[in-house]
């Protein structure tokens, strides 16, 4: 085979870290620095391993004695024949080789939106969360307005935005070369207002169809909400692998439901998030059937009686003094 070759070294995920053009073979491999390629690397040899051409024209990696050998497919081998797609561990790193010839992969679709970046998703970021915040506050306020103290909870929830998104953007800046800080503000603005959203419409469609599912079982719409940010947050460091990302936040999506129910269950001994649906609308945004007093009355009779036969069956074990 004819020259220039490459080596790369490669990350655990298999991106490529660095390049390195060799001129013609044979190719050493190892920390001396007499190598044609040398590894930065403690659990090398000083000269591990040599890339030179086989009888059929290919190429092979052949170890030099080294102490910890060369690793390919899983299990140790003294000679390796090796194509560009062959991936082999010497001590820590990880490597390939290619030739100039060797096919590259079709250009990807760009689905960064680069125009999505910068001022305009930040501000709109920002303004999301304040409005989240703002309105959250108002409804949970019983007392008299205040301006500074709503002014104080907006700042406060600006500040965390910014941490949780700061996050996020240097993950970015690490592993997909830019921070984005402003798209990452936006995902969390627009989860935020939609998880506000669901809350109040998952209300009043419960107290209006008496459809109280809505609110027993809220919690894990929110938790979905939660994942889909997060998918979108991983999606804007690395656009081109969405599916691990939805297989991971698959799993996450399960274990925080089954955390949920747990914990629902160890508290009220209930799976639901409430016994009873706690929030009370104007009589105006009912749309279900009215029930008669004779219906109430039937079912309060059949509560008692159930709860009279749960005080038979249960037993009291009373002390010397007359106590239970």
């Amino acid at each position: 085979m004819n020259g220039p070759f490459f080596i790369e070294t490669l990350a655990r995920n298999g991106d490529v870290l660095h390049r390195h053009r060799v001129a013609a073979l044979p190719i050493t491999i190892g920390r001396g620095y007499n190598n044609d390629f040398i590894l930065d690397d403690a659990h090398t040899a000083a000269t591990h391993a040599v890339v030179e051409a086989a009888e059929d024209g290919g190429l092979v990696i052949r170890d030099l004695g080294s102490q910890n050998g060369i690793v390919a497919h899983g299990r140790r081998q003294s000679v390796v024949p090796i194509d560009g797609s062959t991936v082999v561990r010497l001590g820590h790193t990880r490597l390939r080789v290619r030739d100039a010839a060797f096919p590259v992969e079709p250009e990807v679709t760009d689905t960064t939106m680069h125009a999505w970046e910068g001022g305009i998703p930040a501000l709109a970021g920002l303004a999301l969360i304040a409005m989240f915040v703002g309105v959250t506050e108002t409804l949970a306020d019983t007392g008299p307005f205040q301006a500074i103290r709503y002014l104080l909870v907006i700042a406060s929830g600006i500040g965390i935005g910014m941490v949780w998104s700061g996050f996020w953007a240097l993950a970015n800046r690490l592993f997909g070369g830019h921070a984005r800080l402003g798209r990452h503000l936006f995902i969390l603005g627009t989860g935020l207002v939609s998880i506000g959203a669901w809350k109040a419409l998952s209300g009043v469609l419960a107290y209006a169809w008496s459809a109280e599912v809505f609110t027993r079982y809220g919690n894990h719409v929110v938790m979905l909400i939660l994942v889909t940010m997060i998918y979108h947050h991983l999606r804007t460091i690395k656009p081109h692998k969405p599916r691990a990302f939805i297989s991971s936040c698959a799993i996450f999506l399960a274990l925080g439901s089954g955390l949920i129910l747990m914990r629902n269950y160890e508290n009220a001994g209930r799976l639901r998030d409430e016994l009873y649906m706690s929030l009370i609308l104007p009589p105006e945004v009912r749309q279900s059937p009215d029930h008669s007093v004779d219906d109430f009355m039937g079912d309060a009779a059949k509560l008692k009686a159930a709860a009279d036969e749960a005080r038979k069956s249960s037993k009291f074990k009373k002390d010397d003094d007359g106590e239970e």
